[in-house]
């Protein structure tokens, strides 16, 4: 007997009660979806740009409307690539810019900062107001306020304060008050896609063509990696630094209707920086009612070079070896289309209720 071979899913699938009801009452349509999240991961969003390019470039364009993009760190740098004139080639240009990005052994902090900027501006290439006025998009950056020992860059001060941020976070979220605000700045044509938050200090900021490079240079920039970005234009003044030390994985309460459709490169949400290593400490149920998170499977991830994403860590893994590395990355790149064949397969043949689990 021939034996029948079906290839194991690259996709895993999570949906909360509200978004899983909806999807198996009426499935899943692009006109469903008014709001993308973005998080923060660095190079691991190298490693959905195939399912970014399916969402963006071909699923979501069936039926142009406005949608609120709402990123924090690398999560912010997708949603402008996706704001370029062609979505596609903007994400096709930030992997590429970022593979190629090579940090010697004993780089100081404010060369990596002055190379991202200047990565900044080859991906956006003077194109900053087509991103603002993008006519089916509406950007959303978040960073955060850096207060106390936070605000210098100092690595011995700074190091006292990232390690107060630790102990903070240890005895619950709430206790990071002292130590950051969240800010958002938004498409001035939209507020964003949120309630008046109350867990800590928000701040509303306009997007325009002076401030939308800091914004997004704060927004990833990492403590004790790159310097932070200080008195962004129309912001108050002060230090600010990447958005995913708060909302890693953005658990916030969504106000959008339909489906809150979440390409993301893990099966469940992380809500800061400093749960990482926290399995207790998990996403608000409430909020995440409305999600479909779309994420690579344990199958596919097993099958990549190294069984993960791409990430930070490969620049120690790759010391001396750029060209190792970089051919690894574009390799996760080029791998990730299946993500997106699989995705428009999904949704196309209305199977999408057959994969999902509960979020």
């Amino acid at each position: 007997m021939t034996a029948i071979h079906i290839s194991a899913p690259a996709l895993t699938l999570r949906a909360g009660e509200r978004a899983l009801q909806h999807i198996r009452n009426n499935g899943l349509q692009p006109t469903d979806v008014h709001l993308i999240p973005g998080a923060a991961g660095g190079p691991k969003a190298l490693g959905i740009q195939g399912l970014d390019m399916a969402i963006f470039g071909d699923w979501l364009p069936r039926t142009p409307q406005p949608r609120s993009l709402v990123g924090a760190s690398i999560g912010s740098w997708r949603f402008a690539s996706v704001c370029l004139p062609d979505p596609v080639a903007g994400l096709r240009r930030l992997g590429e810019l970022y593979t190629a990005q090579r940090f010697p052994k004993g780089i100081t902090v404010a060369e990596i900062s002055r190379r991202c900027a200047h990565m900044l501006d080859q991906l956006l290439d003077d194109q900053d107001q087509s991103i603002l006025d993008n006519p089916h998009y509406h950007l959303n950056i978040v960073a955060v306020k850096s207060l106390r020992l936070l605000q210098h860059d100092h690595p011995s001060r700074l190091g006292l304060g990232l390690g107060g941020v630790i102990g903070a976070n240890l005895l619950g979220r709430r206790h990071l008050r002292r130590w950051f605000e969240r800010v958002i700045l938004h498409d001035q044509r939209l507020h964003p896609p949120l309630p008046e938050l109350q867990d800590f200090i928000t701040s509303y900021v306009s997007l325009n063509c002076d401030n939308l490079r800091p914004a997004l240079l704060a927004s990833g920039s990492i403590p004790m990696v790159m310097e932070a970005v200080r008195d962004i234009p129309g912001a108050s003044q002060g230090v600010y630094r990447d958005g995913g030390l708060l909302d890693y994985h953005l658990d916030l309460p969504w106000r959008a209707p339909g489906v809150v459709l979440y390409p993301h490169f893990l099966d469940r949400v992380v809500p800061g920086w400093f749960d990482k290593a926290l399995p207790w400490r998990r996403a608000n149920a409430e909020q995440i009612g409305d999600v479909l998170l779309v994420a690579p499977s344990p199958t596919y991830l097993a099958r990549l070079p190294y069984g993960k994403l791409p990430d930070r860590r490969d620049y120690r893994r790759f010391v001396g070896d750029d060209a190792g590395r970089e051919n690894y990355w574009r390799q996760a790149m080029a791998n990730s289309q299946r993500l997106g064949d699989e995705f428009l397969e999904l949704v196309e043949k209305d199977r999408l209720i057959e994969r999902i689990q509960p979020l």
